[in-house]
Order: C-alpha cells, then sequence, then structure tokens
C-alpha cells in the first residue's frame, strides 16, 4: 500500500483565527484531519497528483493551519487508480487515523468505491479528479460532493458550445471501455440538439499506441471535428498523432472531451496547438485565478490545471464549513456545504445542489499557436462561458434519490 505522508500547516492567512483554545467537546479528536487520496504515480499523476496536494496545502495556509482555533492537518497517498486500495486506505484513515475528510479521488471506480465508505462511515467526502456524473446520480450520499466537472458537463461544454462555434459535422475516437461510450454518447447527444450531425465513429483499445489507422478514417469522414473520447495518454498519443496528420492544418477541429492544461503543457504547443477542450478554470482568467495561479506556481514551478485548483476550492470550503458548523461532525458540516455559496479563485458564484454537485461556469478554450504565446504557461485562447446551471444536470436531471 502507498505511504502516508502527514504534515501540519505553519500559521498566518487570511482566516486566522483570534483563538489558539479549541472548541470543546466539538472535535472529534481535537484535530481536523484532511485527507488527499489520488494517483500520484501513473498516468494521471500530472492531472492532479502532488500538485493537488500542495493546492490542498495552500488552502490550509489560508487558515493559518487552524479552524477555530484547532489544528489542521494534511495526510496524503497514492491509490494507484484500483478502487480496492483507494478503498484499503480510505477504512484505514477513518478508522484508525481519524481522517474527518477525503478530496481529489482521482479515477471513477476509485471515488466511487470511496463515497460508498463515507456514506457507511458518515465522514465527508469531496471529489475533484473523477469523472463520473454517477457520484451525484444514482449513487449520490448524504455525505458525498463533486466539485471540478464531471462528464455531463464536459460533454455540453465541447460538444454543445463548440457547435454554436460551427463545430457541426463529428467524428469520434473513443477508448473501447465504459467511460468512453459514455463520453461519446453524452457528447453526441448534445451535439444533435443544437443542430449538428455525427459522421461517425472508431473505437480503440485502452492504451493504444498507433493511432494511425483512426485518425485516416476521421480525415476521410468530412466531419469538421474529430472528437477524442478518451483520456490520459490515449488522449495525448492521439493528439501527439494527429499534429503528425495535420488534422488542424487540413482544416479539422480537434476536439478533446477531457484534456487540461497539464497535458497540454507535457505535450507543447507545436502538437497541441488548435486543440479545442474545457475546463472549470484557468490560471489567467481574471484576477483572482491570477493570483491563486501565482502562488501555486511559487511552490509547485507549473500552473494549476481545473483539478487542482478544484482541490484547492474544496478543502477552502470544507474548512469555511466546518468554520460556520462549529464542528467537524459530519451531518453538520454537510449541512453548511450545501447551504454556502462558493466565492474562490476557482469558482465565480457557485452553489452546491441537493445531490452534492458544486455548479460553476464551465469555459470552451482552443489551444494557442506557439506564435499566440506571450509568456509560460500562457496557452489557452477563451472560445464560450458556459454558465453553472446551464452545464451541469439540475439534481431531478441526475436521478439522485436525494432529489425526494
Amino acid at each position: 500500500m502507498a505511504a502516508v505522508a502527514a504534515s501540519a500547516l505553519v500559521a498566518g492567512g487570511a482566516f486566522a483565527q483570534a483563538t489558539d483554545k479549541p472548541a470543546a467537546g466539538k472535535f472529534s479528536d481535537n484535530v481536523v484531519r484532511i485527507g488527499v487520496l489520488n494517483d500520484q504515480s501513473g498516468v494521471y499523476a500530472d492531472f492532479g497528483g502532488k500538485g493537488s496536494v500542495a493546492a490542498a496545502r495552500l488552502a490550509i495556509e489560508e487558515f493559518g493551519g487552524k479552524v477555530l482555533g484547532v489544528p489542521v492537518e494534511l495526510v496524503d497517498a497514492d491509490h494507484q487508480n484500483k478502487a480496492d486500495i483507494a478503498s484499503a486506505i480510505a477504512r484505514q484513515w477513518y478508522d484508525s487515523d481519524k481522517v474527518d475528510a477525503i478530496v481529489e479521488l482521482t479515477t471513477s471506480s476509485a471515488a466511487l468505491a470511496v463515497q460508498q465508505l463515507t456514506r457507511e462511515k458518515k465522514r465527508i467526502n469531496i471529489v475533484t479528479g473523477a469523472a463520473t456524473a454517477e457520484l451525484t446520480g444514482k449513487q449520490c450520499s448524504p455525505y458525498g460532493f463533486h466539485w471540478a466537472f464531471d462528464t455531463y458537463a464536459m460533454a455540453k461544454a465541447v460538444g454543445g458550445a463548440l457547435v454554436d462555434n460551427g463545430g457541426k459535422d463529428w467524428f469520434f475516437l473513443t477508448a473501447d471501455y465504459a467511460f468512453g461510450h459514455s463520453l461519446e454518447e453524452q457528447t453526441a447527444k448534445f451535439v444533435k440538439s443544437r443542430g449538428g450531425r455525427v459522421l461517425g465513429q472508431v473505437r480503440h483499445p485502452l492504451n493504444t499506441t498507433d493511432f494511425s489507422s483512426f485518425l485516416l478514417q476521421a480525415q476521410n469522414s468530412g466531419a469538421n471535428v474529430v472528437g477524442l473520447a478518451n483520456a490520459g495518454m490515449d488522449t495525448s498519443n492521439a493528439i501527439k498523432a494527429a499534429a503528425e496528420f495535420g488534422i488542424v492544418e487540413g482544416g479539422q477541429k480537434l476536439a478533446s472531451l477531457l484534456v487540461t492544461l497539464a497535458e497540454v503543457h507535457g505535450l507543447g504547443l507545436p502538437a497541441a496547438n488548435g486543440l479545442v477542450l474545457s475546463e472549470g478554470y484557468y490560471w489567467d482568467l481574471d484576477d483572482k485565478a491570477r493570483e491563486f495561479g501565482e502562488r501555486y506556481m511559487k511552490v509547485t514551478g507549473r500552473m494549476p490545471n481545473m483539478v487542482q485548483a478544484g482541490t484547492y476550492s474544496a478543502v477552502r470550503q470544507y474548512l469555511k464549513a466546518v468554520e460556520a458548523a462549529g464542528t467537524d461532525d459530519a451531518d453538520a458540516v454537510a449541512a453548511k456545504l450545501r447551504e454556502m455559496p462558493v466565492e474562490d479563485a476557482f469558482s465565480r458564484n457557485g452553489k452546491v445542489l441537493a445531490n452534492g454537485r458544486m455548479i460553476h461556469d464551465m469555459y470552451l478554450f482552443e489551444v494557442k499557436k506557439p506564435s499566440e504565446s506571450k509568456k509560460p504557461f500562457d496557452y489557452y485562447k477563451l472560445l464560450a462561458t458556459i454558465p453553472g446551471d446551464q452545464a451541469f444536470m439540475t439534481v431531478e436531471e441526475s436521478g439522485c434519490p436525494l432529489a425526494k
């Protein structure tokens, strides 16, 4: 099992409390303990990884390392993208290490497994790194929250908004497993709802290295958008191959349904330019986003993506909810999380629905050409903003039993 690292945070921040005395009897062990559980060594290590741990630490530092005089500690672990390992770590954290909340949870299978455990243990989980909308759908939990993005929002932002920007005819390159099929299906629905067409699709195995035959089919399809319904190294390999095939230079748009600034940075602008994608955060959107991005870069040497900025937001909001509730009791904190607005470097006018879905604006971006980039991490051009109440499902649409 992956080793767990823990650290107490230093004092001195905007939310530091005047008293150093814990609120007697209102905190389970006189420590508020938060765990970041994610992929730190595999295909999603850049997607969240240690970068999410750094983001969580920045949020805790804003509180001066304490909430209502109670120390805040951070622990982290690598779940290796395996649901059984994620569950085992989470169970140890809850039963032995007295962790109050778990955040990030890259990989949908791991997130769903841990959310089921948090329901049983009556602890809080806030997912920022997994995509499945089931977390706030049929498998929703009174103690479970979904923060940064989901498959529905990504499909709507890329599929729907790109059609509005001229991308009418689509061809999909889809990973041949449940995640890829779902992403293609949801995106195709939004494409068609806006008057677009799906001219064809091709399925590829997980961990494909040679996309030549698939891209030839995409070029010959007559589609003006090639949609990548995959993730991780499959997406990166497809984008590299598309650059070699001259997909964008030939007049087609390349649209990725799940890629972030971290992957674009890894690919480089010569390979990624012209790619259309969606994120819920970009460091250069406004002053608040830039201020956090610059603080994060001083610590990590790179700008955050939406998963890492979302983790910062989730931890910050959790501590605000503990502060407002006056306790780390999960029922009281969950109620405050659903009640309080989310206003920070990640979210503008965000709010949490009854099913635990935090809704916020999503953005459609196009990756710049190398000649258009003027400074480090200056990678995106904003094409469209999708308001949060349009980007995400309503509680009723989600199928969450909490809607009743």
